[in-house]
């Protein structure tokens, strides 16, 4: 107990060097908490982006973009093919149609044509001929969407997704059902239970959902067998989307489709975009770990010439200790707790600093190695997994809404880590107390 009591008392002898050796290891383990925390955020982020992104392929038919260009619709038979293959994690199989008010359908647009509206259906009347002062009116179609995973509903272009009454429909059902955007069921009048026709058939309303946004919250979403069956394109399919099991395996997936179903589709992977999406991350990534090493080396450093410099001053006192009797163990350990209470005390500041500064500084590094990473939301493959377009766009916000969270974790790794610049800080001067010897010390004094 005396060693330990000495070497805490020693650490307060000289006020105006224990304070600022506090001060200077309390900015160095900071500094090593805020890009310890600044690693652990950006490497989940990384993964969450890699998860969402990253290892997803889209299958269309070849010449086929949404509702424009021409060919022919992909089948299940594609679709088992692909499920087949090696590495390939999940498929979900995508089909749309567009209702047309009055013709296949008793709904009526949510969305007024407008010009941009006016130019897309030239065939509607909705350009008047040279000189004329009128143009026929006309609706917008409505667009419907299915596929064999109902949770993708919840990614088509969307910011967010929420239903607001009743529920989805199951993947595997038959039943002439359907789930509305709200803007679409409020332009119609229509709640859960209600009923209008498509396709000549009486539908139910079975759910309202909320997307964020106009274009979303104007669409209606079927089960796709029974879209299959009521618009005549049975077992045909406008889009499939595959995942992979990771993002490594995406380019051999994306041959492997290729060479399967040759000149009939189009494949298309996200793995350029999510690479982009990715690299500010990576930077982040690179910054935190090169700071992470310096400070914790600085720290280290600090304590070291701190000791190297205390056991030049006490050599007198450690020749005087030997000479009495206290072994080398004994005067080492006094002078570890000496160097263990100065980190401990810096730590403690160091974690305080660390706490506050985490997320201003993350965010400072976002801001400066930010890149143009931001994906266009679109149609992707087939035109119907707006969501994936979405899901790029928001994997560039990511770079921008990453947040560190301190816990009770990280607290231990900067106790760990003052520990280490103690051990570390402490070593060499450990070796040059065993190399004093009374006698000469005594003599030179």
């Amino acid at each position: 107990m005396s060693v330990v009591r000495r070497g805490v008392r020693n650490a307060f002898r000289n006020a105006a060097r224990t304070i600022s050796i506090t001060l200077i290891l309390g900015l160095s383990i900071a500094v090593s908490l805020t890009m310890f925390l600044a690693l652990r955020t950006v490497q989940s982020k990384i993964d969450e982006v890699k998860s969402s992104i990253g290892n997803t392929i889209t299958v269309s038919p070849a010449g086929v973009r949404g509702f424009e260009g021409g060919g022919e619709l992909l089948t299940g038979a594609d679709a088992s093919v692909i499920s087949a293959l090696p590495h390939v994690a999940k498929t979900v199989d995508i089909l749309s149609d567009r209702l047309q008010t009055g013709s296949t359908t008793t709904l009526a647009s949510a969305i007024a044509p407008g010009s941009f509206g006016a130019r897309q259906f030239p065939a509607a009347g909705s350009t008047p001929p040279a000189g004329a002062t009128t143009q026929r009116t006309f609706s917008m179609p409505v667009t419907v969407i299915s596929s064999s995973d109902p949770q993708v509903i919840s990614s088509l272009g969307v910011s967010s997704f929420a239903m607001t009454s009743g529920t989805m429909y199951d993947a595997g059902s038959t039943d002439n059902v359907a789930v509305l955007g709200k803007d679409l069921a409020t332009k119609n009048a229509l709640s859960v239970g209600s009923t209008f026709t498509a396709y000549g058939a009486t539908i139910n309303v079975v759910g309202i959902f909320d997307a964020g946004n106009t274009f979303s919250n104007s669409m209606m979403v079927m089960p796709i067998k029974t879209l299959q069956i009521l618009s005549n394109q049975t077992d045909q399919l406008n889009s499939i989307i595959v995942q992979t099991d990771s993002i490594d395996t995406v380019s051999t997936v994306q041959a492997a489709i290729t060479a399967k179903l040759g000149t009939k589709a189009d494949v298309v992977s996200q793995q350029d975009t999510a690479s982009q999406a990715i690299a500010p991350l990576q930077n982040i990534k690179a910054i935190s770990t090169a700071s992470l090493v310096g400070s914790l080396v600085a720290g280290s450093l600090i304590i070291l010439l701190t000791m190297i410099m205390v056991v030049r001053e006490r050599r007198r006192e450690i020749g005087v200790l030997k000479a009495i009797g206290s072994s080398n163990a004994g005067i080492v350990g006094q002078f570890a707790v000496e160097s263990l209470t100065l980190t401990t005390m810096g730590s403690i500041l160091g974690i305080l600093l660390g706490s506050l500064l985490s997320n201003p500084v993350l965010k400072l590094l976002v801001t400066s190695t930010e890149t143009s990473a931001s994906g266009r939301a679109g149609f992707a493959g087939g035109g119907m997994m707006r969501g994936i377009g979405a899901g790029i766009a928001t994997a560039a916000s990511t770079v921008r809404n990453i947040q560190a969270v301190v816990g009770w974790n990280i607290i231990l790794y900067g106790f760990l880590a003052a520990i280490f610049i103690a051990v570390v800080g402490s070593a060499i001067p450990s070796f040059a107390i065993a190399r004093i010897r009374p006698a000469e010390v005594m003599r030179t004094e």
